[in-house]
This record gives C-alpha cells, structure tokens and sequence, in this order.
C-alpha cells in the first residue's frame, strides 16, 4: 500500500463501521416504526425478525459495541435475504435485485472479521 493512503486506513475503516452501521439502523427503523419512508411490519414475522436485528446491529455496528459479533450476524441476516428474497429470481445480484443484501454481507463479513478501531466503544472498553 502507498505509504500515504497507509495513514488513512484506520480512519477510513473507522468512518465506513459508522456510515454502514447507521445506513443499516435506519433499514431497521423502517420496519419497526415506520420512519424514512417504510412501513411498520408485524413484529413476529421475518421481516419484523429483520427489522429488529438491523435497528440493534446498526446501532452496535455504528458504535463499534460488540462489533465483531453484530456484524457477524448482521452479515449472516443479509446472505439469508440474499438467499430467501432475491437468489429464486435469478442467480446473479444485478439481475435479481439483490446488490444491496450482497454488498451489506461482504461489508459486514469484512467488519467482523476486523479488530476493534481507535473510534470504537469495543477499544475502550477492553483498556
């Protein structure tokens, strides 16, 4: 790597964990109560099942609070939406609609399996 951009990656991987985290909470808080333009889903349902795990995952993700373990399963979510919703409509994410549920497991597989930030609470906590 450019011993420049070198600098840069801390910071980067730091403000893309809040970015994704918070992009991530807002799906969730769409499902849940309705904001940003979604709609309310049935608690008990899959979709309300999504709904609670984007909400609580973003949120630990965009904090960096036991990051590893919600990305993890933030990831894990997404490849199953991948699979459910999108995969019966053709194999590939471009022609099925699925890109976003692709690229938020990859984002979140890549997070977990990345050590705390300087800019997360997980650092500061384990001093």
């Amino acid at each position: 790597m450019h011993k420049h951009l070198g600098k840069l990656q801390e910071p980067v991987f730091s403000l893309t964990r809040i970015a994704v985290g918070f992009l991530f909470f807002c799906h969730g808080a769409q499902k849940l109560f309705g904001i940003f333009g979604g709609q309310v889903q049935p608690l008990f349902s899959l979709l309300g099942a999504a709904g609670v795990i984007e909400f609580a995952g973003g949120l630990l993700v965009m904090f960096g609070l036991f990051a590893s373990w919600a990305a993890f399963l933030c990831s894990g979510q997404m490849a199953a939406a991948y699979f459910l919703y999108h995969a019966p409509n053709g194999l590939l994410p471009i022609a099925n609609g699925g890109e976003l549920a692709a690229i938020y497991a990859w984002v979140f597989l890549f997070m977990a399996a990345h050590p705390p930030d300087k800019w997360s609470l997980d650092k500061h906590f384990r001093k």
